[in-house]
C-alpha cells in the first residue's frame, strides 16, 4: 500500500470508512507497524501482580508478552520468546515463578527477563555475552490508577500526556473507591471472525444500537430514556472516548451510585446497598462534584482497551490478522468491598457480557456479520457511513473534550481520523 491509498481507507473528515479497513491484510500489516508498534497498549492491572514472581502472559497486538513483578518490586515486561530457538518460555496464563524455562534446551530466564543459565554451556569453550541474550524487553512501561501499559516505541510521549483528558473519565471509576480496585480471577477469552476495530468502536460510544439490537432486553428499559435525557458521547482526545450519563445535581444517590445497575441490585441485600451508597456519599471528595455525578456507560483508550461501566469489565481487542479477533475480558471490583458484595457483583459481570452474555452474543454476531459485509469486493466503492451528528459536537461547561449526544458518531470519526494520521505519519517517516 502507498500513502495515497489512505484516501481509499478513511475520508479526511472521518465520515466515510472504506470496507477494506476491516478486511484487508495489507491494512493490518500497517496497523501492526504504525499503530500497535507505536502506541501505549494495555498490559494488566497491578493487582494481578501482588508479589515478587507473580506473572501474567498477554499480547501486544500479536506479540506474546510476559508481565511480571521482580524482586525489586517493579513490573517488567518481556517478549515471550527464547533467544536461542524462539520458543515461548512461559506457557501459563498466570502464576508465580522464579525462572521461565524454554522446553527445548532448558535455557532459563529470570522473571525480569535476564538470561540465568545455559545448560549446554559447560560442554563448550567459547564465552557468551549474556547481557544480550536475555528476553527482549518492552522498552517503555507506565501505570495510571493501577492500569499498566507498555509501548514498543522508546520515544513515545508520557502515558499522562497520551491519555490527556481521558484521565478525568478514567478517574470517575478507577479513583472512585476508597481502596481502589482489583482484578479478580482469570479473563474470559474467546475468538471471533471479526476485525479488532469493531469491538473497540462499539465501546468507544456506540450506545445508540442498544434499543435496536438489544430491543428484547432494553427496548422498554428505563435506561433508554435516561441515556436520551442525560447521555453524552465524549471525545477527550482523538482516539479515546467515553459514553457517560451526567446525572442532575439533585439526583438521588441510588440513581447514580455505581453497582446498582444490573442483576446484583435485584438481591435487595442490605449490606450490598449500604456499601455502594457509602461509596457514592464519599465520591465528591474523591473525584469532585462533577465526577461524582457521572454514571458511565462505555470507555475506550486508543487503540484497543475498553471498559464497561455497569458491568465493571476491562476488555482488550487482540487482533489475529485482519479477519479475526481474540477478545479478553477481566472482572474488576472495589478492592475493599466485603466478600458478600463481591459475590453479588459477579452477576453484573457474567449475565450480560462475556462469551455467554445475553448482550454479548448479539454484539458478537453483528461484528462477525460486519466482516462479511466488508469483504464484498463489489462494494469497494461504497464506504461505510459514519456521519451521524457530524458538526453537532461542541464544548461542555462541565465535561472535558468535544461532547455530543449519545447518537452522535463523532467518537468513531475521531478514532478513524487518528488511525489514518498514525498510519500516514508512520509511512512518511519510513520514506
Amino acid at each position: 500500500m502507498i500513502l495515497s491509498d489512505l484516501d481509499r481507507c478513511v475520508s479526511g473528515d472521518g465520515s466515510e470508512v472504506y470496507r477494506r479497513v476491516f478486511a484487508d491484510e495489507a491494512v493490518f500489516a500497517l496497523e501492526r507497524e504504525h499503530i500497535f508498534g507505536k502506541s501505549w497498549l494495555y498490559l494488566c492491572h497491578d493487582s494481578q501482580l501482588k508479589k515478587p514472581g507473580d506473572f501474567i502472559t498477554t499480547y501486544m497486538a500479536d506479540t506474546p508478552i510476559i508481565v511480571a513483578r521482580g524482586d525489586d518490586g517493579k513490573i517488567h515486561a518481556s517478549v515471550n520468546s527464547c533467544s536461542h530457538r524462539g520458543l515461548p518460555v512461559c506457557r501459563s496464563d498466570s502464576g508465580n515463578a522464579k525462572r521461565f524455562v524454554c522446553p527445548y534446551h532448558s535455557w532459563s530466564y529470570t522473571v525480569t527477563g535476564d538470561l540465568a543459565s545455559i545448560p549446554q554451556e559447560r560442554h563448550t569453550c567459547n564465552g557468551r555475552d549474556r547481557a544480550h541474550l536475555g528476553l527482549k524487553p518492552v522498552p517503555r512501561l507506565a501505570e495510571y490508577r493501577g492500569l499498566v501499559f507498555g509501548s514498543f516505541n522508546q520515544g513515545i510521549e508520557s502515558l499522562d500526556d497520551y491519555l490527556g483528558d481521558m484521565r478525568f473519565y478514567l478517574d470517575s471509576y478507577f479513583n472512585r473507591f476508597p481502596a481502589g480496585v482489583e482484578v479478580l480471577g482469570e479473563p474470559h477469552k474467546w475468538r471471533l471472525r471479526a476485525n479488532w476495530k469493531l469491538p473497540v468502536e462499539n465501546q468507544l460510544g456506540d450506545v445508540a444500537h442498544g434499543p435496536y439490537l438489544h430491543a428484547t432486553l432494553l427496548g422498554d428499559s428505563p435506561a433508554v430514556p435516561e441515556i436520551d435525557n442525560f447521555g453524552h458521547n465524549c471525545v477527550p482526545k482523538a482516539g479515546h472516548g467515553a459514553a457517560v450519563r451526567l446525572m442532575p445535581a439533585n439526583a438521588a444517590p441510588q440513581d447514580i451510585a455505581w453497582g446498582l445497575e444490573g442483576m446484583a441490585a435485584l438481591s435487595g441485600d442490605p449490606e450490598f446497598l449500604s456499601y455502594l451508597l457509602e461509596v457514592q456519599a464519599q465520591a465528591a471528595e474523591k473525584i469532585g462534584p462533577i465526577g461524582a455525578r457521572i454514571k458511565g456507560l462505555t470507555y475506550g483508550v486508543y487503540p484497543n482497551l475498553s471498559f464497561l461501566w455497569s458491568n465493571s469489565t476491562l476488555r482488550v481487542s487482540h487482533p489475529r490478522g485482519a479477519k479475526e479477533v481474540e477478545y479478553w475480558s477481566w472482572w474488576v471490583v472495589p478492592a475493599d468491598a466485603p466478600d458478600s458484595v463481591k459475590t453479588l457483583l459477579r452477576s453484573n459481570f457474567t449475565h450480560m457480557f462475556g462469551p455467554g452474555g445475553l448482550l454479548e452474543q448479539e454484539d458478537s454476531e453483528s461484528w462477525m456479520q460486519q466482516l462479511k459485509g466488508s469483504d464484498i469486493s463489489y462494494m469497494d466503492d461504497r464506504p461505510l457511513y459514519y456521519g451521524l451528528g457530524q458538526g453537532e459536537e461542541c464544548g461542555h461547561p462541565d465535561l472535558p473534550g468535544l461532547i455530543g449526544s449519545s447518537y452522535n458518531e463523532h467518537y468513531a470519526r475521531e478514532f478513524y481520523k487518528r488511525w489514518r494520521e498514525d498510519i500516514a505519519s508512520g509511512m512518511r517517516e519510513g520514506g
